[in-house]
């Protein structure tokens, strides 16, 4: 079947209409799809605001939780012993109306931590204990934030390799030191032995001194008894003995 075209118009089949048919049919699905998606999303964004707002609106604690320090203490005593556990001091409102009741720490060892009880109560029953902990307050003195074994070694060779750098140069400042100090040596040395030629240059090369001398004193000059011939002495002595003899 053929739709009866104008005149001058060309003849369209009834599978054209039917095309164009289907595709109006599918945009509208389309264009409705994505007005109920943007509603959906619309109303999450609405519903993610009123829940925002409702947590930044001040709530009030149930004053039944607030009240049972005696339950808190008791659940607190089954874990560690009395004396450890001080006054009270404050609490903290949790998600969904859990109260966290604290109590002083007094554990050696735990500066600025509390003891903490979480405490629930479902509308019309007696609260209950959810948890019991020791958590770290404002200040409180904590563990040093863990690092990897790979880690520590990585930095521990470092060092090492670092200490015997600054080894190194060290015994090489050192030696420097001790070279400087030899060269100074030898150039007063060679300073010396420079003074003691000009003396004896001076001295017309000859020596003031000579063997028999002591401190500038002549020994041969100080025993006036000395005798250049031993022999003479000795035959003297010979002719001394012979007078005696006779006599």
């Amino acid at each position: 079947m053929t739709s009866t075209p104008e005149s001058g118009a060309e003849p369209v089949s009834d599978e054209a209409v039917d095309a164009e048919l289907v595709a109006q049919a599918d945009e509208a699905v389309v264009t409705e799809v994505a007005a109920e998606e943007a509603a959906i999303a619309d109303a999450g964004v609405d519903a993610m605001d009123a829940e925002t707002e409702a947590d930044l609106e001040p709530r009030e604690p149930d004053a039944e939780l607030l009240a049972a320090h005696e339950l808190a203490l008791s659940a607190l005593h089954e874990i560690t012993k009395p004396q450890t556990v001080g006054p009270a001091a404050g609490y903290t409102l949790e998600p969904d109306g859990v109260v966290s009741l604290r109590f002083e720490n007094r554990l050696a060892g735990y500066p600025g931590w509390y003891w903490t009880v979480s405490l629930a109560r479902v509308e019309g029953a007696e609260p209950t204990v959810l948890e019991v902990e020791l958590l770290p307050g404002d200040g409180a003195l904590l563990a040093p934030e863990w690092v990897p074994w790979a880690t520590r070694l990585a930095e521990y060779h470092a060092q090492q390799a670092a200490a015997a750098e600054a080894a190194a140069e060290a015994e090489d400042d050192e030696d420097d030191s001790e070279d400087d100090e030899s060269d100074e040596d030898t150039d007063d040395l060679d300073d010396s032995e420079d003074e003691d030629e000009d003396d004896e240059a001076e001295g017309g090369g000859e020596s003031i001194l000579h063997a028999g001398d002591v401190d500038g004193v002549d020994i041969d000059e100080l025993d006036d008894d000395y005798d250049d011939d031993p022999d003479e002495d000795d035959e003297e002595d010979s002719d001394e003995d012979d007078d005696s003899d006779e006599e």
